[in-house]
């Protein structure tokens, strides 16, 4: 297993448990409705590439180009994708301007594409 992975894929779940928590308990009343569901957006896929990211840990021991590439797709991927979110869900109560986070959200998601197909590639190089 890759230490470096499992650290930061560990902080990452930390965050996405408390930013879960935070939408379901403390944002409730303070955001629409469908901000509270792109949060829960957001949160979701933040877990579902920790996961991913833990995953990866089980691979690295092969320190293919293809694996770490994965790695800094899903690590960049969860900060622009559901990074961007949580800045645009919470906009009416924190009163920052994020109109320029827009693009950044499918950079986001295309960088878990690119994770993906990453991965997949170090599965198929690797016999």
């Amino acid at each position: 297993m890759n230490r470096k992975i499992i650290i930061t894929a560990a902080v990452f779940g930390i965050l996405a448990v408390i930013l879960g928590a935070f939408g379901a308990h403390g944002l409730k009343s303070r955001i629409s409705a469908m901000d509270l569901d792109n949060w829960k957006t957001a949160v979701s896929y933040h877990f579902y590439h920790t996961l991913a990211l833990l995953f990866l840990s089980t691979v690295a021991k092969y320190r293919d180009g293809l694996v770490n590439t994965a790695y800094y797709a899903f690590v960049a991927g969860i900060l622009c994708f559901s990074g961007s979110i949580y800045l645009l869900s919470t906009r009416t109560i924190t009163r920052l301007s994020v109109s320029f986070l827009g693009p950044v959200t499918p950079i986001g998601g295309l960088l878990f594409i690119v994770g993906w197909g990453s991965l997949l590639l170090a599965a198929i190089k690797n016999k």
